[in-house]
């Protein structure tokens, strides 16, 4: 019969700690089975589950840990570790794994415990929990803050809609954004990131500044919330906007170009894309006037949007084929995965309307931005809380792999 042992050392950090105890353990010849440590401000919990060999009195290596910890000032338990307790957690190898991010200006713990507990409930454990934004200072404006974990599960969710529903209830409840992604390949290799251009990489409308130079302002307004909404038809929405936009001089696209509000953090996501290898893309259903605009200041990749139809300076308020509404992002974003030799799965898309749902669904991480309540229900993701840059941490990234 094997002896396995459960150490667990804590105490002050330093560097050099974990030499000292793995030299003192190989002089017995154990052999390491598992191992994990974090540190938090600066104190360390370490664990270590290993083997000793068949002719080795655990009573030595007990005795000879246990002096080393003294020496190091540091605390060292052993917990006797049965095979069959062994082998059944061997055995839960190749299990789904899931990630689960949580995303705020602070965290609290009223957030963690209630995420935590649908956790419970649905029969999931915990394996390890890890910060991925940087240290909060604690003079640090709260309406510029980072606060992100990232939680690794173990286990099959036993009812994984009611799941979802239940983060989305906290997510609105208590100001947080839960995501919730099975831990597979695709999410480590993820190549191609697509963006909605209007209320995503831009905080604002483009059809609706046009409007209001144009004096339909608030016609054109409704129309659009109708559409975001999902209450009317985007081609039908679409052609009744563009229409009341008749007339319109050209010069006034230069102007409202430069006054264009960039989404928080949507500069340093895009810089650590392009850092990191990743293509970009805009898919829109307003105008490539603004999207090559946005292409040449921010480094994306593609543009596909609708083309403004212009006659002797002025725009004619009439609509070009075909139009980009959902279906047909949808289709971009397919062909786009084509084009560049990779699989869905390994596609991110990036909007906040109701015709931004089609590639939402199709993308292997869809994710809603600071969207209306019908497509962050509809959607497998969203972002509410922080700046576009949040996609970053739903990769695994951390603040110090940031560009």
């Amino acid at each position: 019969m094997s002896t396995i042992l459960m150490l667990k050392v804590s105490g002050d950090d330093r560097p050099g700690l974990t030499a000292e105890l793995t030299e003192t353990l190989a002089h017995f010849g154990v052999t390491l089975l598992d191992m994990g440590q974090s540190v938090i401000h600066d104190q360390v919990s370490l664990g270590m589950l290993v083997q000793l060999p068949d002719n080795s009195e655990a009573s030595a290596v007990l005795k000879e840990v246990l002096f080393k910890a003294h020496e190091l000032g540091i605390d060292a338990r052993f917990t006797p570790v049965e095979d069959g307790a062994y082998q059944e957690w061997v055995d839960q190898q190749g299990k789904d794994r899931y990630v689960l991010t949580l995303l705020a200006r602070r965290i609290t713990a009223e957030q963690l415990a209630q995420v935590s507990r649908q956790v419970s409930q649905q029969g999931l454990n915990i394996q390890d929990i890890t910060r991925l934004t940087g240290r909060i200072a604690l003079d640090a404006p709260e309406t510029d803050g980072k606060a992100c974990i990232e939680l690794t599960l173990r286990g099959q969710p036993k009812d994984l809609d009611g799941l979802r529903r239940a983060f989305l209830d906290i997510s609105n409840q208590l100001d947080i954004d839960v995501a919730f992604q099975l831990d597979t390949v695709y999410r480590r290799n993820r190549r191609l990131v697509c963006f909605d251009m209007d209320s995503t990489l831009i905080e604002a409308e483009v059809i609706d500044e046009l409007a209001k130079a144009a004096g339909v302002g608030d016609q054109v307004a409704a129309i659009t919330e109708q559409a975001m909404l999902g209450e009317l038809d985007f081609q039908e929405s679409f052609r009744r906007r563009m229409a009341l936009l008749k007339g319109l001089d050209e010069s006034v696209l230069a102007k409202i170009a430069e006054q264009l509000p960039i989404t928080e953090g949507a500069e340093r996501l895009i810089g650590t894309l392009k850092a990191y290898g990743f293509k970009t893309a805009i898919l829109s259903g307003g105008f490539t006037y603004f999207g090559r605009y946005l292409q040449q200041r921010l480094g994306i990749d593609y543009v596909y949007a609708n083309e403004l139809e212009i006659v002797d300076g002025k725009v004619t308020g009439q609509v070009r084929e075909p139009i980009v509404d959902g279906a047909r992002k949808a289709e971009l974003l397919r062909e786009l995965a084509d084009k560049e030799g990779i699989r869905l799965e390994q596609t991110i898309a990036v909007g906040d309307g109701a015709n931004d749902l089609p590639m939402l669904a199709q993308a292997g991480l869809g994710i809603a931005f600071r969207a209306k309540p019908i497509v962050r229900e509809s959607a497998r993701h969203a972002i509410s809380t922080l700046g576009l840059d949040a996609v970053l941490y739903l990769l695994g990234f951390r603040d110090q792999d940031i560009h």
